[in-house]
């Protein structure tokens, strides 16, 4: 067993991501689509991602910044066009979506690398990707920088405007996990799928 006072034994911040990634999962993944002043899109998945609150519905996603201590072109959008489209990451689309996690030069269109369609999104700006079964359209509500070192994360706070969702998923009340087949992150290049399931019912 090792304990760390991270004052004391300080370990690297790519040590630390190890660490965190490999532990705090599985995650959820974010796909969220921005774009810049000029128009340009960008799409880009995230698994430092949760539901922030439900009233008001905020969603929370955290970019890094890169090695180099840059931020990433998700953040600079955000900063230009205060929107953005947050999708869930599922099995149909996973190839696609790995695809978006390259890096590439600023005003390149992810959605033309990954080959996907854009669908206009219901009160914003930011276009949804066409054949994703869930998008929710996102006004930023705030954004806290944790500092300008690389692998700072930029807490992004976005409060949904309006919701896309393919009608055979959702009944009003429940949504079919069998058929959304969302993927979780686990750590390095690993994946998972939600096939096996157990319910516990929850103390009064």
């Amino acid at each position: 067993m090792s304990n760390y006072l991270l004052d004391d034994s300080p370990l690297s911040p790519g040590v630390i991501y190890r660490l965190l990634s490999g532990v705090v999962c599985p995650r959820p993944i974010a796909w969220v689509s921005t774009q810049d002043k000029q128009g340009n899109t960008n799409l880009a998945p995230f698994s430092f991602f949760n539901v922030a609150s439900v009233n008001p519905p905020v969603l929370a996603f955290s970019p890094l910044l890169n090695g180099s201590g840059e931020l990433k072109d998700t953040v600079r959008n955000l900063n230009d066009v205060a929107e953005c489209v947050v999708h869930v990451g599922s099995e149909a689309l996973i190839e696609a979506l790995n695809t978006t996690s390259a890096s590439l030069p600023p005003g390149e269109d992810e959605f033309t690398l990954a080959g996907l369609e854009k669908a206009a999104m219901p009160g914003v700006s930011v276009p949804r990707i066409a054949n994703a079964p869930v998008a929710f359209g996102c006004k930023l509500f705030d954004m806290i920088r944790f500092g300008d070192q690389p692998l700072a994360g930029t807490l992004v706070l976005a409060q949904v405007v309006s919701i896309h969702i393919d009608d055979a998923l959702w009944d009003g009340r429940h949504v079919d996990m069998d058929l959304l087949k969302p993927v979780g992150r686990l750590a390095g290049s690993d994946y998972i799928r939600i096939s096996d399931r157990f319910a516990i019912e929850r103390p009064d």
